[in-house]
């Protein structure tokens, strides 16, 4: 079994995993949650990740969509999802709103608090929180739930709305003091959190989110999924090379809802983002998107659909960056240099083989290891899932890539270097 491949056919719940801490949280019936905390002395980077709901293996979800569809899935539209690379996802039970803000508030305050803890930080030292969400529970989730986990005032706090390349988003934010969105701010946000101890990542409670839809593909893909880390910009890792992109689907292969304030896009059409400074310390990073037309909440291609929309576009910002890392190597005379593993969105396996097809064919070579079997496609989650299960075999002075891309269609590509 190739390195791609491998933990593609591992069929256990996320739950069963060796190292796991079990909890339920009280809220319904009752909401089984599970996280898991890595850490990586050397590097002096740690975080956990984690989900929470029942978990349906690709057996026991028809079931479960039929509760959902009134109605059983016809053969025709049930996705081969081993082949896509996923053998688990989990949902949970609808609830009221509040309710539901309830629980991913008591998740991401757990989250921020574990994953600051697994870095050997304590809440009250932690400067910056950049969260990515497809759709929020509330506007000001990232507020709540640094509040909740006794992360200071003072601390900024960032919400990124960019749809599965949300957390990557974020960490580009964080890393890259000339990412575009800067411009807008009263403050550069990677200047003001350098050298500061900083949690990134991507909290996607998608089981409350796809309750609303009725495409047969976005119910069988998408689960409930966390992953947050904890860097020390310029320290801990280094921005080496990046790139962001936004191309307007047009098509609407990919149809999202936009929970979140939204103004619309410029009407010169220079970028889909809103970049707005919501308080002293807190800023909303908000994407277009190409909503459906009924009022659902997701309506999406097939897996080739999603194929077409993001392979193209998303194999060329990799060459755009990998070009410009080559040049970055030459200025800093380490031109011996390679990338250790590329950390991919994992939207499905057959888009990352392609991708990886696509460049080898240009001469970039990237290792791309398929590590989310147990949780579907969790959107903003994803990368930084992926992170965290590879961390461990990481080492000091490590160059990864780090690819994003989600509905909307935006893209974050960067290269980082690892350890202090």
């Amino acid at each position: 079994m190739d390195e791609q491949t491998q933990n593609v056919e591992n069929t256990g719940s996320f739950f069963e995993r060796p190292g796991v801490q079990l909890d339920t949280i009280r809220v319904g019936r009752g909401i089984p949650f599970g996280i898991e905390r890595v850490s990586n002395p050397a590097l002096g980077i740690g975080g956990v990740y984690g989900t929470w709901g029942e978990s349906y293996d690709n057996q026991t979800l028809p079931s479960l969509l039929e509760e959902r569809l009134g109605e059983p899935l016809p053969a025709e539209k049930r996705l081969s999802l081993a082949g896509l690379g996923f053998t688990n996802r989990h949902h949970i039970t609808p609830l009221a709103p509040e309710e539901h803000l309830a629980v991913e508030i008591e998740i991401g305050a757990r989250l921020l608090r574990e994953a600051a803890s697994a870095c050997g930080w304590n809440t009250a030292e932690v400067e910056g929180v950049l969260i990515g969400l497809s759709a929020p529970a509330a506007d000001d989730y990232v507020e709540q739930i640094a509040r909740a986990a006794g992360i200071p005032e003072s601390a900024l706090k960032v919400n990124i709305h960019k749809a599965c390349d949300s957390s990557v988003g974020g960490l580009h934010l964080a890393l890259n003091p000339d990412m575009p969105e800067n411009a807008s701010l009263e403050q550069n946000i990677a200047k003001t959190l350098y050298g500061k101890k900083v949690l990134v990542g991507g909290i996607e409670g998608l089981s409350r989110f796809i309750a609303t839809s009725r495409d047969a593909n976005a119910l069988q893909l998408f689960g409930n999924g966390a992953g947050v880390i904890g860097v020390i910009p310029g320290k801990t890792m280094k921005f080496l090379a990046g790139k962001t992109f936004e191309a307007y689907d047009n098509e609407g292969v990919l149809q999202v809802q936009m929970y979140y304030p939204h103004a619309g896009p410029r009407p010169d059409g220079s970028t889909m983002l809103d970049v707005v400074q919501t308080g002293e310390r807190t800023v909303r990073v908000a994407g277009y998107m190409h909503e459906p037309t009924d009022g659902t909440s997701v309506v999406m291609a097939g897996p080739m659909g999603m194929v077409k929309l993001f392979v193209r576009t998303g194999v060329q910002v990799v060459r755009e960056v990998y070009a410009a890392y080559q040049a970055k190597l030459a200025e800093l005379d380490m031109q011996g240099k390679s990338i250790s593993v590329a950390i991919v969105q994992h939207t499905n396996n057959k888009i990352n083989k392609l991708k990886k097809k696509h460049l080898q064919n240009e001469g970039i070579v990237l290792p791309m290891p398929w590590v989310l079997s147990e949780f579907g496609n969790v959107s903003a989650a994803s990368n930084m899932i992926a992170i965290l299960r590879r961390l461990g075999s990481m080492n000091l002075g490590d160059h990864v890539l780090i690819d994003g891309f989600g509905a909307g269609t935006y893209y974050d590509t960067l290269v980082v270097e690892l350890g202090s």
